[in-house]
């Protein structure tokens, strides 16, 4: 797990512990796809709300493999879908990203009633965070 330590994750949560656009890649046949996304991570992974049947839930479907990228911070992981967003298992993370996301939740892109608003968890493999001239490795 390279030098990661509480140093590091204390950074982690410092700059994506709340709402922040990240990178994420997505792979499909073999050509990588990368889009912004709004997320929120707590530890070692991040948090998305998305559509099922968007593209990039499809390629995760397909091929659960993801890179994301973020201020200082590169890494890949897994993308596991969640499921729908109202879900009984889901209602802690939900109540989560309903303040983090507060901004703009609500604003008419996100239908809560639709069981096709669902939580994207990327779970972290590797990453290299930088910092003040420190690199941390996990």
């Amino acid at each position: 797990m390279g030098n990661w330590n509480q140093e590091a994750e204390k950074i982690m949560v410092e700059r994506f512990g709340r709402d922040t656009i990240i990178a994420l890649s997505t792979v499909k046949n073999d050509m990588p796809y990368v889009r912004y996304v709004n997320a929120y991570y707590e530890n070692k992974a991040f948090y998305i709300i998305t559509y099922a049947l968007s593209n990039k839930m499809k390629q995760i479907e397909n091929n659960s493999a993801v890179a994301i990228a973020g201020d200082w911070f590169t890494a890949h992981g897994k993308g596991v879908n969640l499921g729908y967003f109202g879900k009984e298992e889901n209602v802690a993370i939900a109540d989560k990203l309903r303040k983090v996301f507060a901004e703009w939740i609500d604003n008419g892109h996100n239908n809560f009633d639709d069981e096709n608003t669902v939580i994207l968890r990327v779970e972290l493999t590797d990453g290299l965070l930088l910092s003040h001239g420190t690199k941390y490795e996990f």
